[in-house]
């Protein structure tokens, strides 16, 4: 972003109120073609005829004039044009006062030198303050490009280079719109400061707020209050954006929100980076995010998460970093670090993670989650893989190891059967139905089946084991329910951790 009509306008604003630097520098010096016919009252002089003249170094043009030399006071009237350094100034009339350091023009006020005009219903100028006015739909605009600046009202400091613009302002440049409720322009620091609604765009990022600044030579800035970014198809808000437009940088700190909105991905936090630059998004503190598809939505919390995209800034990898929670409609876990790939879908988690689906709890040394259409269809564990299913209404729980396991889930999420391979063992508790009457069945538990192989292969319906298949010999042992031997109830390293389940999205962002 460049705006150079402000840049000029500092040294424009000085020649065209020329009275500024000029006080005390001479009389009025008429021109010819101009007649001085009559005073008035009190020495001052009504000029007429093609009234024109000097006058500490301004020459000007007017149907006609009062002055009073010794006030030190020019009233003009009618088609007023002021010539100074190549600059032009119109009005219908125009007052002003030496001594009192004060000028005002009325009707159609215009100014415009080799680059730019400035147009205005009225326009004031106080020396002793240092300050001038326009008000009522006032416009800056380049006479040799599209670049332009209105609002209702410009307060100007030509000491300073200071500039406000107040009510409606809009400026506008080739693929840039800047639109706020006041605009502040400091010349020697080259800021703009924003207060009130504002909105900047430019071919491709929208940026608004309703506070802020914006470094014009560096191209950086910062927002506040409903501080939000558009960049394409991204959006990042907070309560504070920290801007780079050079770059496309943007940092939010606060309560950050960011969106890709392509792939219907989501970040939460206190703290936020995106750069389409560098094709990355980051969020930290009380981090979430989500991706939704069309029935569901798949909720993730790690202390950091890392959204790498490619060079067209489509998201490839989730990355997250210590702490890692998840949450699926028919799967949740937890973990230390993960990395989800969007184009296979798959959701790696490493150092232990451990998962639950219906009444089942599946651990291993790593795991990877494969998702199709959003559906849960495979778990891969890998070294020191368990599964353990609750049996409720008995208090039990089927039980498989092994140092690999592939878990297969049906359509509807549920765990269906399971391969387990090197040194798998199963434990569980076969049911059988037994028809007590006409209308009632029994269903009882007959018994432990242990069985230890090689490769395993369970069927599973509900829970219940319905089918098994090995490869090589097994090694296996049926127990009776009043003969169990207590050795055998567990697997090596049994643990069942129901209070470490994520339940909601809210308890993924708990500490």
């Amino acid at each position: 972003m460049n705006i150079r009509i402000l840049k000029h306008f500092a040294l424009f604003i000085g020649a065209l109120f020329f009275w500024k630097s000029s006080f005390g520098q001479g009389r009025l010096q008429l021109l010819p073609g101009t007649q001085k016919i009559y005073a008035i009252q009190n020495n001052v002089h009504r000029l007429v005829g093609s009234v024109s003249f000097e006058y500490q170094g301004n020459t000007m043009y007017c149907d006609s004039a009062h002055y009073n030399d010794k006030a030190k006071e020019v009233r003009a009237y009618g088609n007023v044009h002021i010539q100074k350094n190549g600059v032009n100034l119109y009005a219908d009339s125009i007052y002003y006062s030496e001594r009192q350091k004060f000028a005002k023009l009325w009707g159609h006020v215009r100014a415009r030198d080799n680059a730019y005009k400035m147009i205005a219903d009225s326009m004031d100028y106080d020396a002793k303050k240092g300050r001038a006015i326009f008000r009522s739909s006032g416009s800056i605009s380049s006479t040799v490009s599209d670049e332009k600046i209105t609002c209702l009202r410009g307060y100007f400091y030509p000491s300073n280079g200071s500039f406000f613009f107040s009510g409606e302002v809009h400026y506008t440049k080739a693929d840039l719109d800047v639109k706020s409720d006041t605009l502040q322009f400091a010349y020697e620091q080259q800021k703009l400061y924003f207060m009130g609604n504002t909105q900047m765009r430019n071919d491709s990022t929208q940026l608004f707020c309703e506070n802020g600044w914006y470094d014009l030579e560096h191209q950086t800035g910062a927002l506040f209050n409903h501080a939000q970014i558009f960049e394409k198809n991204n959006i990042l808000k907070g309560d504070t954006l920290f801007i780079n437009t050079k770059l496309n940088d943007f940092e939010g700190r606060g309560d950050v929100y960011y969106k890709d909105v392509d792939q219907n991905i989501a970040l939460l936090g206190n703290k936020a980076i995106y750069s389409s630059t560098d094709h990355y998004a980051y969020v930290c503190g009380n981090s979430l995010c989500f991706i939704k598809y069309k029935q569901d939505t798949l909720y993730l919390h790690s202390d950091t998460l890392y959204l790498e995209k490619d060079s067209l800034n489509k998201s490839q990898f989730l990355y997250g970093h210590k702490n890692f929670r998840f949450l699926h409609p028919t799967l949740q876990g937890i973990g230390d670090s993960t990395r989800f790939c969007f184009e296979l879908q798959t959701l790696e988690i490493n150092k232990n993670p451990i998962m639950w689906s219906q009444r089942g709890e599946l651990k291993g040394a790593q795991a990877i989650v494969f998702f199709k259409d959003s559906l849960l269809k495979q778990i891969e564990l890998k070294d020191n893989a368990t599964v353990l299913l609750e049996l409720q209404k008995d208090s039990l729980y089927n039980q498989m190891a092994a140092k690999h396991i592939y878990a297969l889930f049906d359509t509807s999420g549920v765990l269906s059967s399971v391969d387990a391979e090197g040194q798998a063992k199963t434990i569980f508790y076969p049911e059988t139905s037994k028809k007590v009457n006409d209308t009632l069945i029994e269903q009882r538990r007959e018994g432990l089946n242990r069985l230890i192989s090689e490769q395993l292969h369970l069927d599973l319906k509900n829970g219940e084991v319905t089918q098994i298949s090995y490869l090589h010999h097994p090694d296996g042992v049926f127990y009776p329910m009043d003969k169990i031997d207590q050795k055998e109830r567990w697997i090596q390293g049994f643990n069942w951790n129901p209070d470490l389940r994520p339940t909601n999205p809210n308890f993924l962002r708990k500490d």
